[in-house]
């Protein structure tokens, strides 16, 4: 996820809409050029649905759309689904989804403060009030669950800075295993806020398990102008959920950008959970 930090330096801005995308107005360092990335491997995020504008080659395989890692897995595998239509403006989920539901997903937090483990605790709260097939608990001191949250520290960089990000499952039917939260001071300030790093940490756990950006039709809804555009349509990554909106939705969670503060599910983020698990 990321945030829209700038309109000018003084001018603060907004997540899941300019804060979630799982990035902050002031664009993320560059790990790999997207020229040092070959064609082949641009065509196969376009197939899925993903923009390639810039795409960073970061360990695990490939960030898209600011939060989202793309792993080799994901670029190789054909879809199985037919129950669903493909997106145009309501909320997505991917081709994947968590199986063998019901289902419990451990969360662990390795070397990161206190407030961060906090925080997952909060997000675990949120989730599990819903009453969904899958679940949520901390794994056993010592052990690395499901999901793990791990930190990395990464300045801004064109405008962005990316909050956090995470994958989507795997094509066994695996909650994608890692969520990384950036401990750069510029991301959350010297002492990071409970309820928004929740906020972020519920949103990546939204695409650890299935689901895309809310505003996939066009970014600039919670990134602004910066982030104008289709995330592309797609036969393979993007398929709509019914009974969502078909209007931008100014309060989902799973908004491209983050608006920097406390943001949880919305009317229509239960609607999607609840039709998928």
């Amino acid at each position: 996820m990321k945030k829209t930090k700038f309109l000018s330096l003084a001018a603060a801005c907004l997540l899941f809409t300019t804060l979630y995308s799982c990035k902050n107005n002031e664009t993320e360092t560059a790990i790999e050029k997207k020229a040092d990335i070959s064609t082949a491997t641009l065509e196969k995020v376009k197939s899925l649905g993903f923009s390639t504008e810039n795409i960073r080659k970061i360990d695990g395989g490939y960030l898209v759309e600011g939060d989202i890692l793309l792993t080799e897995e994901n670029l190789t595998e054909k879809s199985t689904s037919t129950n669903l239509s493909i997106a145009e403006t309501e909320q997505y989920r991917t081709t994947n989804t968590v199986r063998s539901l019901p289902r419990v997903i451990t969360v662990s937090v390795t070397n990161l403060p206190q407030v961060y483990s906090d925080a997952v605790n909060t997000m675990i709260s949120r989730y599990n009030s819903l009453g969904l097939r899958i679940t949520f608990q901390r794994a056993a001191a010592g052990t690395t669950g499901n999901i793990n949250v791990v930190g990395f520290n990464e300045a801004p960089s064109g405008g962005f800075i990316t909050l956090g990000s995470a994958g989507f499952p795997t094509s066994s039917g695996n909650p994608f295993n890692q969520i990384r939260m950036n401990t750069n001071t510029a991301a959350y300030g010297a002492n990071p806020n409970l309820l928004y790093l929740a906020s972020v940490i519920q949103h990546e756990v939204g695409h650890c398990v299935g689901l895309r950006h809310t505003d996939y039709m066009n970014r600039a809804f919670s990134c602004g102008a910066s982030g104008a555009g289709n995330e592309g349509a797609s036969n393979v990554g993007a398929v709509l959920i019914p009974g969502t909106p078909s209007t931008p939705d100014a309060a989902s969670f799973m908004l491209a950008c983050s608006n920097g503060g406390n943001r949880t599910f919305n009317a229509n983020d239960v609607v999607a959970l609840n039709y998928i698990y």
